[in-house]
C-alpha cells in the first residue's frame, strides 16, 4: 500500500455509540427508523456516503476502491443507540405518524422499536421558535439551569444505555435571525449570560455547551448561530471535542451546488437566480415566521456567492440577482418542492433559461446526512480532530469554516475534500486526478 504519511492514530471503533439527536420530528425519525429498517434487511441506507460509497486508493490501475465503512474504522449501525429531545412529547412512532413522511407499510414492521424511543423534557423557549409549542419542556430560572439538566440527561442516557462515546446532532428547527453578541465572545461571558438569562443566548446553544462540556461532538444541522461564534471555538479547543454546522444541504440548495459549479466551470454568465419553495411540514410552519425565514434565508443566500465569485468574474456574475422565498403550504407535509428559474447567457451575451422543479422528500434527504454526520464526528473524535470540521462541509448549506476563511460551497469540491481527509487520516496518497503517471515513459 501505497503511504504518504503515516496517518492518524485513530482509536478504535470499539463498543456502543449514542446518537442524540435534538428534535424528535420528521427528519430524526425518519433517521431513527431508516437505520432499523436496515438493521433488520428492510431496507438499504440510500444516500448514505459511509454505508453505500466506495472510494479510491492509488491509481486507477490498482483497481483498489473499498467502502468507506470498510476503509475507515466507522462504528457499525448495529451498535447505534438512539435518544432525543422534544418539547413534544410523542415517542417516535406516534411522531413519525404525525410527520407523515414514512408509509405505514414502512413504519409498521419496526413499531415497536419506535415506540421504544421517548424524548426526553427539551430545553425549549418558544420566543426565539414562535411557531412551535409543547408540554414536554423543562423549567429553571436560569439558562445555565436548563443547560446543566441537559448535561445530567446525556450522564444518565450514557449510563443507562451503556455506551462507550456519544455524538449529538440538532435536528431541531430553525430559530430566529441571532448576529454575533458581546456575550458570544469568550467561554466566560457565554457562562455568564446563561446565568444571567441573556437573550442572545438561544436554546440551541445550551445543548451546544452541555454536549461540549460533557465531551460530545456537537454537529449542528440548521442555519442557528449556535456553535458558529468564538466562545463556542474556545470550548470545543479547551474540550478537545469536533463541531461542525450549519443546516443540512438537502433538497433546493443541493441542487444549486450541484448546477452553479458547472455553469462556472463553462464560463457561462448569469442574470438571476429565483428559487422558491412550498412545503408543509413542521419546518415549514417555523419558516412561515419572518425571523426564523431569515434565518434560512441568510444560509440559502450565500451559496451562489462564494461558488460564482462575482468579485473574481464580474463580467459574468457581477450583477446576477438572487431571490429566495419559502412557503408554508400544509398540504404537501414533508414532500417539499422547489421551483427554480435561472437566467443565464452565453456566447457573445445571447439569454438562455433553465428551470428546475424538484419535488423532492427534504427529510428522506436530510436523514442519510445525519447518519454520515453522526458517525464522520465519531470517528474525527477518535482520531484526535477537534474544533471545526471544515472537511465536512459537504453536508451543510453554511459550512462552517475556522475565523477569517471564507467557506467552499462547490459540492464537488467538499466532495474530494472529505475523501482525501480519509485518505489522510488513514495515511494514503491524496487523489489529484493530475493522471500525468500514466503516461510518463
Amino acid at each position: 500500500m501505497s503511504k504518504s504519511t503515516a496517518g492518524r492514530d485513530i482509536a478504535p471503533a470499539e463498543g456502543r455509540l449514542g446518537v442524540l439527536l435534538v428534535g424528535l420530528g420528521a427528519v430524526s425519525t425518519t433517521v431513527i427508523a431508516g437505520v432499523e429498517s436496515v438493521r433488520r434487511g428492510l431496507s438499504l441506507p440510500i444516500g448514505s456516503i459511509t454505508q453505500m460509497n466506495t472510494i479510491r486508493l492509488g491509481k486507477r490501475t490498482e483497481a483498489r476502491a473499498p467502502l468507506v465503512r470498510d476503509f475507515v474504522p466507522l462504528v457499525g449501525l448495529d451498535e447505534i443507540v438512539f435518544g432525543a429531545w422534544d418539547p413534544i412529547p410523542d415517542d417516535a412512532y406516534q411522531s413519525a405518524r404525525s410527520c407523515g413522511v414514512l408509509k405505514p407499510e414502512d413504519l409498521e414492521p419496526i413499531a415497536d422499536f419506535m415506540k421504544s424511543i421517548k424524548p426526553m423534557s427539551a430545553a425549549f423557549d418558544k420566543a426565539y421558535v414562535k411557531k412551535l409549542d409543547g408540554t414536554n419542556v423543562k423549567t429553571g430560572k436560569t439558562k445555565m439551569d436548563l443547560a446543566e439538566q441537559l448535561r445530567e440527561d446525556i450522564r444518565r442516557f450514557k449510563a443507562e444505555n451503556g455506551c462507550d462515546r456519544l455524538v449529538m446532532v440538532w435536528a431541531a428547527s430553525t430559530e430566529i435571525f441571532l448576529t454575533r453578541q458581546p456575550v458570544h465572545e469568550t467561554v466566560e461571558s457565554l457562562e455568564r449570560g446563561m446565568r444571567e438569562n441573556d437573550q442572545g443566548i438561544a436554546p440551541s446553544m445550551l445543548y451546544a455547551y452541555a454536549a461540549l462540556q460533557e465531551g460530545v461532538p456537537f454537529a449542528n444541522g440548521a442555519p442557528n448561530l449556535t456553535v458558529d461564534i468564538p466562545a463556542m471555538l474556545e470550548l470545543a479547543r479547551q474540550k478537545e471535542m469536533p463541531i461542525g454546522g450549519k443546516d443540512f444541504k438537502t433538497g433546493q440548495t443541493l441542487m444549486k451546488t450541484i448546477l452553479a459549479p458547472g455553469l462556472k466551470a463553462r464560463m457561462l454568465g448569469l442574470n438571476g437566480w429565483f428559487s422558491t419553495n412550498i412545503l408543509g411540514n413542521r419546518d415549514g410552519e417555523v419558516l412561515d415566521d419572518p425571523e426564523s425565514f431569515k434565518t434560512k434565508e441568510e444560509s440559502k443566500l450565500g451559496v451562489l456567492e462564494y461558488i460564482l465569485q462575482p468579485k473574481m468574474y464580474p463580467e459574468l456574475y457581477g450583477d446576477m440577482y438572487h431571490k429566495v422565498r419559502i412557503n408554508y403550504y400544509p398540504p404537501r407535509g414533508d414532500n417539499k418542492e422547489g421551483w427554480d428559474n435561472i437566467d443565464i447567457f452565453g456566447w457573445m451575451g445571447y439569454p438562455m433559461q433553465i428551470k428546475i422543479d424538484f419535488l423532492c422528500r427534504d427529510s428522506i434527504l436530510a436523514a442519510p446526512i445525519v447518519l454520515d454526520l453522526a458517525l464522520f464526528m465519531d470517528l474525527a473524535q477518535r482520531a484526535g480532530m477537534h474544533g471545526v470540521q471544515e472537511w465536512l462541509s459537504f453536508y451543510f448549506k453554511s459550512p462552517q469554516t475556522p475565523p477569517g476563511l471564507y467557506p467552499e460551497h462547490d459540492i464537488f469540491i467538499q466532495h474530494t475534500k472529505l475523501k482525501n481527509t480519509l485518505r489522510w487520516m488513514m495515511g494514503e496518497e491524496q487523489i489529484t486526478h493530475l493522471g500525468n503517471e500514466y503516461y510518463d515513459e
